[in-house]
Parts: C-alpha cells; sequence; structure tokens
C-alpha cells in the first residue's frame, strides 16, 4: 500500500522520515518540498505540508494531484504529527480511554472539524446542521485498528482547530461536544478533504506532546513526543501490510465519509 504522510512542520516531517532512510528531496509546485522514498521501500512518503487545516488540504491535494498525474498513485493519505491530549472524562474504562498522556499515541477513528460551523446565542452550531458540507471523516476500522495495535495507540476522535485551545473552559466545551475525543490538532480535518476529494481512504496518527488546556508551554514535551513518532512510523509499513489494499480488485475506492452529528 503506497502511503503519502503529510505533517505540518519540518520536525514532524523529519520524525517520521527518521524511521526510515534513503529519502529524496521532489520539488511539487507551491514551494514544496516531497520526501520521497526509495523505489522498492515500504516506507510512505512524506511532506511537510504547512500549519492550518487551509493548509494541509492544499498541500495534500497538491501532492496527490502530481502523484495521479504521474501515473504513481497514492493508496492511503496519512495526517501524522503531534498534538495536545484531551484529559481522561468520567466516561474513562480500561477498554475505552477518554485521555491521552504525554507521549502516548493516538489513532483517530473520527477526524473532525471542531470549529466549522457558526456562534449562536444558544451555543455552537455545526455546519451540518446549517445544511453545508461535512464536518466528519471515518477512517477504515481495519486500518485503524491494524494501525493502533502496531503502535500501542489509543482509538478515538482527534478534533482539528483553527485556534490551539489554551483555556479549561475550552477544553471543558470540546470535551463535551466530543465525547470520548483523545487529541486536538490543527491539520486531519484539511487533509481527509482532500484525500476524500481523490477517492482515498485517509487516518491520522498523533503523538502526544501537552495537555489540552491552560497553554503552558514549560510543561509541553515536544521532544519525547517526536521521538513517539518516529517510533510509531518504525510500526507502520508492518501494520499496512497486514490490511487489504483500498484499492485492491472488488475493494471499494475508498471508506466512507459519513458526517456525525454533534450533540
Amino acid at each position: 500500500m503506497r502511503a503519502l504522510v503529510v505533517t505540518a512542520v519540518a520536525a514532524e516531517r523529519d520524525a517520521v522520515c527518521a524511521a526510515g532512510d534513503g529519502y529524496a528531496h521532489r520539488p511539487l509546485p507551491g514551494g514544496h518540498a516531497l520526501h520521497h522514498a526509495p523505489a522498492g521501500s515500504p516506507a510512505p512518503d512524506v511532506l511537510a505540508a504547512g500549519v492550518g487545516p487551509a493548509a494541509a488540504a492544499a498541500g495534500t491535494a497538491t501532492a496527490l494531484t502530481v502523484a495521479a498525474l504521474a501515473g504513481t498513485p497514492y493508496d492511503l493519505v496519512v495526517s501524522a504529527g503531534i498534538g495536545g491530549g484531551f484529559a481522561p472524562g468520567p466516561g474513562s474504562s480500561p477498554g475505552r480511554p477518554s485521555g491521552a498522556p504525554l507521549g502516548s499515541v493516538v489513532v483517530a477513528d473520527a477526524i473532525v472539524a471542531a470549529d466549522l460551523g457558526a456562534e449562536t446565542p444558544d451555543g455552537f452550531v455545526p455546519v451540518t446542521e446549517l445544511g453545508f458540507g461535512t464536518t466528519v471523516h471515518l477512517p477504515d476500522p481495519a486500518l485503524v485498528a491494524a494501525v493502533a495495535a502496531a503502535t500501542g495507540g489509543a482509538v478515538g476522535p482527534v478534533v482539528t482547530v483553527s485556534t490551539v485551545t489554551g483555556s479549561a473552559a475550552r477544553a471543558a466545551e470540546l470535551a463535551a461536544r466530543h465525547p470520548g475525543v483523545l487529541a486536538e490538532a490543527m491539520e486531519g480535518f484539511g487533509v481527509a478533504e482532500a484525500a476524500a476529494a481523490h477517492g482515498l481512504p485517509v487516518l491520522e496518527l498523533r503523538t502526544i506532546s501537552n495537555a489540552v488546556g491552560p497553554r503552558d508551554r514549560a510543561a509541553w514535551r515536544i521532544g519525547p513526543a517526536l521521538a513517539a513518532l518516529t517510533d510509531a512510523f518504525r510500526t507502520f509499513p508492518g501494520a499496512l501490510a497486514g490490511t487489504p489494499s483500498a484499492t485492491s480488485p472488488g475493494a471499494p475506492a475508498s471508506p466512507p465519509h459519513t458526517p456525525r452529528r454533534t450533540p
């Protein structure tokens, strides 16, 4: 399965690439450089597309279009990087944790646009309830399970935000709106939108560098989270090898991307 991994920044890209070797740099339109895995390698190609959902969508779409026009399309798109972890809530259980501690791995079973909608006197209304678009992409459960098993990751929703959470009140609001949410990042939904436009399955994998809540840079653990990202991607090719390709004969081109209403 030929995969494209999309990160926000170079440090995340380099952490993913550190799990393999022999990467070549290939320029893309728009000034990005694709880190291309050697021919025959099971390692994914890796792109640092920029911060935020718009940059992530644009960079991902560019890389996917270039590959398709060259006759070498991808089979899978992965949004990856470090992110914020939510504290365990009252619904925690050993089989289904509702929080993600520092250094842990999270694999999204739902990639959610947390702030795409409208503020009203009665609270936030997602864009789906306004009659437009979608706010959720649902990765293939078999791929999610395989990657989570290989990486030791927890499985749960990951929310995409345009503004990083910096208060306990905002963290509580997001947790209430998205039960079971594990992590917060800024690119997953943009990557998923580009993948869906190309009919490709998507995953999101995050390693936790900080707690979602009051902003305290001194408490962030970016180095260990990047190291955990490298470790996760050392297991990634093996996880994909055990799952059927989404483009194999008789398989659907992509899993369903069904909007899920936000409570």
